[in-house]
């Protein structure tokens, strides 16, 4: 594979959003619950939760959306501000360095607008700070001059909506998480949402594609609706260049969604991986894995270093079992590190050294062979 071949296949199937891909991403995006396809539960629970609010007069509480890119976190805080019939305000974490700028924004918030902060792992602590008593209290407290003259002063908000998006949810503080009311974890998309998102974005783009079309499209996906979008992009240009405008079917869909380089990576059917808050598995790893084992990708290092730690923890603990049955050798409890404490009756010895010795003779032995 070339490198132009190869960076190509990196951005097509990347689930991070490229710069020049906002316009066309904006243009797919639902702008509504109705519209919207996949996550149910998230849905339905936000659904019931911007009702409750309507009817009370209030705004939302906080809500915090975390999994892998491009499942629709920035959609569904889009979604959640046309529902309440307010503005949605979005920055990034890494966007707001001084606190400063986190004030300014809090400031120009309309009353139950939302406010949306993509990467929300990745704010500056000070700007953390000042983010709590402005999602309690609806206010923000700040210190003006220095020494003897110092005073705080209170600046009152209007009452906003805050959404946070995060792909680790593990690095965000506890203060920070406590204060969301509302948390939802976005799966990723079987294959027959991804169809169905497929066959809504050919409608929109008033490109024709077939039911067959559109699953092998959302076979190739990986369970992401920003990967289908791009691939349809893809499938569309060709079709209109090189078939003559004509309808995406299954064949034109298998020959140009996914690059050729990239089909031995992808030979498998996409599985609906298993949720978890500190992070999901790519779907088609199983086929993935096939095709490394088949020789058609490099191994990766770290992963055999971690079998051979493995393997050598568990026989450190067999040859101590062992030597501890076996009974006292003479020449052990004499090396450095072997353990042998007596107090009156009582006895405790175990030969550490000599287990780690052992086990590493053990461990380099079958390595040796393995490699053969």
């Amino acid at each position: 594979m070339s490198a132009a071949a190869a960076a190509d296949e990196g951005r097509i199937l990347s689930r991070v959003a490229a710069p020049d891909e906002a316009l066309f991403e904006r243009q797919l995006r639902p702008r509504s619950f109705e519209e919207y396809v996949g996550q149910e539960q998230a849905v339905a629970s936000l659904r019931v939760s911007v009702e409750a609010a309507q009817l009370r007069h209030e705004c939302v509480d906080h809500v915090l959306l975390y999994g892998p890119p491009g499942l629709g976190k920035t959609t569904l805080a889009g979604i959640l501000a046309n529902a309440m019939g307010t503005t949605l305000v979005t920055t990034s974490g890494p966007a707001i360095e001084r606190g400063g700028d986190l004030i300014g924004i809090l400031s120009n918030l309309v009353e139950k607008d939302v406010f949306f902060i993509d990467e929300i792992h990745r704010l500056p602590r000070v700007v953390e700070e000042l983010l709590y008593p402005a999602m309690e209290d609806f206010a923000v407290n700040f210190v003006m001059e220095k020494g003897l003259h110092a005073r705080s002063i209170k600046h009152r908000l209007a009452p906003f909506t805050l959404v946070g998006a995060t792909t680790r949810p593990g690095m965000l503080s506890a203060p920070l998480r406590e204060r969301f009311g509302i948390f939802h974890h976005l799966d990723f998309y079987s294959e027959e949402e991804l169809a169905r998102i497929v066959t809504r974005s050919a409608a929109i783009l008033d490109t024709k594609i077939e039911p067959g079309g559109a699953r092998e499209i959302a076979r190739r996906a990986r369970g992401t609706p920003r990967i289908v979008n791009r691939l349809l992009r893809r499938v569309r240009d060709h079709a209109q260049v090189k078939a003559g405008g004509s309808v995406i079917g299954e064949r034109i869909a298998r020959d140009r969604a996914v690059p050729p380089q990239d089909r031995v990576r992808h030979a498998g059917r996409h599985a609906r991986p298993a949720r978890d808050p500190r992070g999901v598995p790519a779907p088609g790893q199983a086929a993935a894995h096939s095709a490394r084992a088949a020789g058609a990708l490099p191994v990766n290092p770290v992963h055999d270093v971690g079998k051979l730690l493995v393997v050598f923890g568990v026989l450190i603990a067999l040859a101590g079992v062992a030597l501890m049955l076996a009974g006292r050798v003479p020449w052990l409890g004499r090396l450095p590190g072997d353990i042998h404490v007596q107090r009156g009756a009582w006895t405790f010895y175990f030969p550490l050294a000599t287990s780690l010795l052992l086990s590493l003779v053990l461990t380099l032995v079958l390595w040796i062979f393995g490699r053969r």
